[in-house]
């Protein structure tokens, strides 16, 4: 392949005998071929051009229709037109979003749909935008409008270092961040990929993801492109809504490649329920790209048990890292391996420490699962605080480089110097560690709990979290919530929940207990929400929980749980009164060490003398109910709390 820019790449396949299949519905279809959208591509960009567009403008991509959104990209592409893709969303902060980038931007060029800009004119009147509307409606291009694509626009000749797009990470709210991608960028990423998992233009693609992510656009689009694959795309709204229909597309078209995030995994499998898959036939998928979040090793084995029957080849599943800055890719694992996955002791993973390999069944046991090494024309090393190299075996910070590395934001110097070392690695924001020559992503840098000196991992604690009945993947949040000039974290757990308060109660109280008792924390809130907020490719967006937080927006809920929680004897760390006050007595004896509700008194070596004392404050608050050899055999907080619940329920009958 002798392309050197994404144009080149476009024209040098337009003549291959393979299609895009637009998934509008179970039968609803639209087969585009090769070639089509090269004449597609170069009629839209002769009225973009006529709209006043040249090289290195930017065209914002505000489309829900994908076939829409590829067509205008191409475009794009070939005129040397910037494309920003944004996601239209559902909610306002898309539309905050999208003002704010345009701003950034300066002028830039807009292709959307009717409504869609109807959408934004309304959000701009009622947010006293209207100028911000008013420029960008004047430079606007309306798919509705596009009647005909005859005239073929005039191709720019692109060169390797110019920027092909710009990719703004799906998380960008106040001061969206947008990664600039050179076509130099994109062809070596491409090379990396193909060479790892040995595309061929026989392999058959189905993707739901939305086009305006990195694996969406880049990893099954325009990598898919280069191969010559038969694509197909399934709008995202509809997987959203019949995720089934997911593997029965790709069943029916015989697919070799898919890929999911985590929470998709989850989706379908609960929509599945108990139906059987032996009506499928899988066993042509080769592939299954498993990325874009914390990777779940027990997800990962329900669905892939569930699939069985099916013929999904067990090894297909295929776990990988990779982030918009890399052009996607980073690390693979090896062709044919199967998935697996290591148990590290969570309370060694702080940068810097040396991991330790703990039993599957230890308490303190966290299961990473192994997302490979670096794919050709990518390094990537672990790193200490200072950007020094770390020796295999340690946690650390997660550096690349190489031809596939973006060299910067646009228009951010303060930015990129930041996430650029010295020696020129750029810095991920992910945390990780080399175990037996794989990568294993032990989380986000900026998402680490600090609680009482200690790093804890958000998705570690959800996961703990998850074994409460009544919990579920995608409806909790746990964040670490530092209020202005406090010292450390407050633990907060943020619970989908929208039914009554009497009823989230106990609820709250179970999550708080769990994680007390498997972590050893203890939780500050548990928090009811009505929505847990989501990118459009199911990224839960944990900085505006934390923010609404932090404003006040919970204190009404949490002040009236806290009425119910007194009404019933209660708190809502998940302990009893009479645990809690317990836990004050102990606290008092040990004078200040720190032990949890089910620590073994023991364990922290208590005393006889202090053992007599703590006796004698539990004797004066509860008479008659324990003595000395009752704390031998009830050893710790929460077996001292039910057993005095216990006598003085009886006592009092």
């Amino acid at each position: 392949m002798n392309a050197t820019t994404l144009s080149e790449l476009l024209q040098s396949n337009r003549g291959a005998d393979r299609s895009i299949t637009y998934h509008e519905g179970e039968t609803e279809q639209r087969v585009v071929r090769y070639g089509e959208l090269h004449e597609r591509a170069l009629g839209i960009l002769h009225h973009l051009q006529q709209l006043g567009a040249r090289p290195g403008d930017h065209l914002l991509l505000f489309l829900a229709n994908n076939e829409a959104f590829i067509d205008a990209f191409w475009a794009g592409i070939l005129g040397g037109i910037v494309p920003v893709p944004v996601a239209p969303g559902i909610s306002d902060e898309h539309r905050h979003k999208l003002l704010r980038i345009a701003a950034q931007l300066g002028k830039p060029f807009l292709y959307t749909e009717r409504r869609l800009l109807e959408r934004i004119r309304h959000f701009a009147d009622e947010h006293q935008q209207q100028a911000a509307y008013t420029q960008l409606a004047q430079r606007a291009f309306v798919t509705d409008e596009l009647v005909e694509v005859s005239r073929a626009g005039r191709v720019h000749a692109a060169r390797p270092e110019d920027p092909a797009f710009v990719q703004y990470s799906s998380g960008s709210t106040s001061s969206p961040k947008g990664v600039v991608l050179t076509h130099a960028n994109l062809m070596a990423n491409m090379r990396g990929t193909t060479e790892a998992v040995r595309y061929t233009d026989q392999d058959v693609s189905l993707s739901w993801m939305p086009l305006t992510h990195d694996m969406g656009l880049i990893g099954f689009h325009i990598f898919l492109l280069a191969n010559r694959v038969n694509m197909h795309q399934m709008a995202t709204e509809l997987f959203v809504r019949r995720p089934v229909l997911w593997l029965q597309v790709a069943a029916r078209i015989r697919a070799t490649l898919l890929c999911s995030p985590n929470f998709g995994y989850r989706h379908y499998l609960k929509v599945l329920g108990e139906r059987p898959l032996t009506d499928l036939d899988l066993g042509s998928v080769r592939l299954i790209f498993n990325g874009a979040e914390p990777i779940s090793l027990a997800l990962c084995d329900e669905f892939m048990d569930r699939c069985a029957p099916a013929r999904l080849a067990r090894n297909a599943m295929f776990p990988v890292y990779g982030l918009a800055e890399a052009s996607v890719a980073v690390s693979f694992p090896p062709l044919g391996a199967a998935y697996h996955a290591s148990h590290f002791d969570r309370h060694q993973l702080n940068p810097g420490q040396r991991v330790a390999s703990v039993a599957a069944g230890e308490r303190s046991a966290l299961t990473l699962v192994a997302v490979g090494s670096a794919i050709p024309y990518c390094e990537l090393r672990i790193a200490g605080d200072g950007d020094l190299p770390l020796a295999n075996e340690y946690v650390g910070h997660i550096q690349i480089r190489g031809a596939n590395v973006t060299a910067g934001y646009l228009d951010a110097p303060e930015a990129n110097a930041a996430v650029h070392t010295a020696d020129g690695w750029l810095r991920t924001g992910d945390l990780g560690v080399i175990h037996d020559g794989e990568l294993y992503i032990t989380g986000r840098h900026k998402e680490i709990l600090f609680v009482n000196g200690q790093n804890y991992y958000p998705h570690d604690l959800e996961a703990v979290a998850l074994e409460v009945p009544g919990i579920e993947l995608g409806k909790i949040v746990i964040s670490g919530v530092r209020a202005p000039g406090a010292e450390s974290d407050q633990l907060v757990v943020f619970v989908l929940n929208r039914g009554e308060l009497a009823d989230f109660l106990p609820l709250a109280q179970a999550v708080a207990r769990r994680i007390a008792g498997h972590a050893g924390l203890e939780v500050d809130a548990v928090v009811p929400v009505r929505r847990i907020p989501k990118t459009t490719s199911g990224k839960v967006q944990r900085h505006l929980l934390e923010e609404e937080y932090l404003a006040g927006a919970n204190d009404a809920d949490l002040a009236a749980l806290r009425a119910l929680a007194a009404q019933r004897g209660v708190l809502l760390d998940g302990t009893s009164t009479v645990e809690a006050e317990l836990q004050k007595i102990c606290d008092l004896a040990l004078e200040g060490r720190r032990i949890g509700p089910n620590d073994s008194l023991f364990d922290v070596g208590v005393s006889s003398l202090k053992l007599v004392g703590m006796q004698e404050r539990i004797e004066q608050r509860w008479p008659g109910l324990i003595d000395v050899t009752d704390i031998f055999d009830h050893p710790s907080i929460a077996e001292l709390a039910r057993l005095i619940e216990t006598r003085g329920d009886r006592s009092s009958k």
